[in-house]
């Protein structure tokens, strides 16, 4: 991995996301003359080929599109539970909790690809859906090289997923450079039919026909009623400007919690004690919130954004951080695998969105006739009658995802995010607290050792990780405050692929993209 990226500069337009492939399709929009949401939208798509094991279009997805002068919109395109998805299909399986793998853990719609066709009607088009879709297509069907990332993942999960429905014929053939010519055909279908069809068309009916082949309990009904949503991001005003993240289910609220506490904490420097003890303490006052309200909207009680307005409540949550003492965290974690990516076109429009299937490869399913992996977001549902996230037939599971976007008192704009299910907010506190109230450089600021409270891949553990890179004087602190430390690796994907994309005042455009991924930040200069 390489730790030396600078920031990238430029005018014309600026993209990054996790894989370097799929940002060169972004940047190669911009300069066919498209919009952030168009080059965004192809990124999105490359991304769901050349990194399979973090996302699909059988995933979910979420995104914030800003218009200069204008506040951000949100686009929900979260599939819900399956209509016979129910306890009595679990109970008749003599299971007592959704499996992680498998056709019944691919018990959701898959919404990521309403969530391109709704991006792309609120922020404009000027190219046609093939020109959006050519990179991911030539990728599919000519193939792309496997990352590290990928060939680690696949030794680890072979014995879990080995056996799931279409999954050895798709990814276990062992080639350097990876083929997916039936996904390279839907992506082509979906290019002439719209992608309206993979709910409501052709390419519905054969994923319908694959997925009850396959034995998950989501049927053509339930494709046919899912329509992504337009929404009202979530909002918070700190010191150095206004933030956005997004709505339940995903945990939009925590992110802008951690932010709004540790802004009243009043600390005046970086990188120091008080720094990160302030964020991990804020972090775990914002979860206990989450965790307790956040689920889907329908079954809320209180309106996420209530808790966001309500400054006695904010006061009260950062009166409590002690910044000497660490609050015990007994908190249960949860999985996650995902990619966020961003655009910003010449004109000052962002898009800040993120994209998943949950675990690496998603339930495993991987459907014949079209080549779609189908993800496992449903597994998160307890078999329960009701509270917390409880199954229901037409429910939204809760998400970890969380794209966010920032629009600073001196004029700039920020959109920023990360892959990591507990590790998103975490590492969206530290990109932005480091870069906009510290002044490091954006590259810097996510190149910087990382931390995270809670799991790590393949571990249910929920003490405080910190990379090897942190000074052993400040582990030492932290310890000594009463976090339970474990040091890992000094540059680790456990601590999420994180990127961000600034524009200036002046039209002066940054990108950075993390060296824990295979990414890259681009620009594209004026005309």
């Amino acid at each position: 991995m390489q730790t030396s990226l600078k920031t990238a500069r430029g005018r014309g337009g600026a993209v990054t996301s996790p894989h370097h492939l799929a940002s060169a399709a972004g940047m190669g929009v911009l300069k066919d003359g498209g919009t952030a949401a168009e080059a965004a939208v192809a990124i999105a798509a490359t991304l769901a080929v050349v990194y399979p094991h973090m996302n699909a279009l059988g995933g979910d997805s979420f995104w914030l599109l800003k218009a200069p002068g204008r506040a951000p919109v949100g686009v929900d395109a979260c599939g819900r539970a399956a209509m016979a998805a129910d306890l009595s299909l679990y109970a008749k399986a003599g299971l007592e909790s959704v499996p992680w793998r498998g056709p019944l853990a691919a018990n959701t719609v898959n919404g990521t690809l309403s969530g391109w066709a709704r991006t792309l009607e609120l922020g404009g088009g000027r190219l046609p859906l093939q020109r959006l879709l050519e990179a991911a297509i030539h990728y599919a069907e000519a193939g792309a090289p496997v990352t590290e990332s990928f060939t680690a993942l696949l030794a680890a999960k072979r014995a879990e997923l080995e056996g799931v429905p279409g999954f050895k014929a798709a990814f276990m053939g062992g080639e350097a450079v990876l083929k997916q010519p039936a996904l390279g055909l839907t992506l082509r279908r979906l290019a002439t039919e719209g992608l309206d069809s993979a709910y409501r068309g052709d390419v519905a009916q054969d994923i319908a026909a694959d997925l009850a082949m396959a034995g998950s309990p989501v049927a053509l009904a339930d494709l046919e009623s899912h329509r992504a949503l337009t929404v009202t991001p979530l909002t918070v005003e700190i010191g150095a400007g206004k933030l956005w993240n997004m709505t339940p289910p995903t945990q939009g609220l925590a992110a802008l919690m951690i932010l709004a506490l540790y802004d009243r904490l009043g600390v005046t420097e970086g990188e120091g004690f008080a720094h990160i003890h302030g964020l991990v303490e804020a972090t775990k006052r914002a979860f206990v919130i989450r965790d307790r309200h956040v689920g889907d909207p329908d079954y809320m009680t209180t309106p996420a954004q209530a808790f966001l307005d309500d400054g006695a409540l904010l006061d009260r949550l950062a009166s409590g951080i002690d910044m000497t003492t660490a609050l015990p965290w007994p908190q249960p974690p949860a999985e996650g695998d995902t990619v966020w990516f961003g655009a910003i076109d010449g004109e000052g429009r962002a898009v800040s969105a993120i994209q998943s299937i949950y675990f690496e490869f998603g339930s495993g399913v991987v459907l014949p006739q079209t080549g779609i992996t189908w993800q496992n977001r449903g597994a998160s549902f307890r078999l329960a009658q009701d509270g917390w996230n409880a199954l229901r037939p037409g429910r939204k599971p809760f998400h970890t995802l969380n794209p966010a976007l920032a629009e600073l008192n001196d004029g700039r704009t920020m959109a920023y995010g990360t892959m990591g299910g507990e590790g998103q907010p975490q590492t969206q506190a530290a990109v932005f607290t480091r870069h906009v109230l510290y002044g490091m450089d954006l590259q810097a600021a996510i190149t910087a050792p990382r931390w995270l409270l809670g799991r790590t891949w393949g571990e249910q553990s929920t003490s405080l990780k910190l990379e090897s890179r942190f000074d052993g004087g400040l582990v030492d602190q932290l310890r000594a405050a009463g976090h339970v430390v474990d040091v890992v690796e000094p540059m680790t994907s456990t601590m999420g692929h994180a990127g961000a994309l600034v524009r200036h005042p002046d039209g002066t455009l940054e990108g950075a993209t993390d060296p824990r991924s295979d990414g890259a930040a681009l620009v594209v200069e004026a005309d």
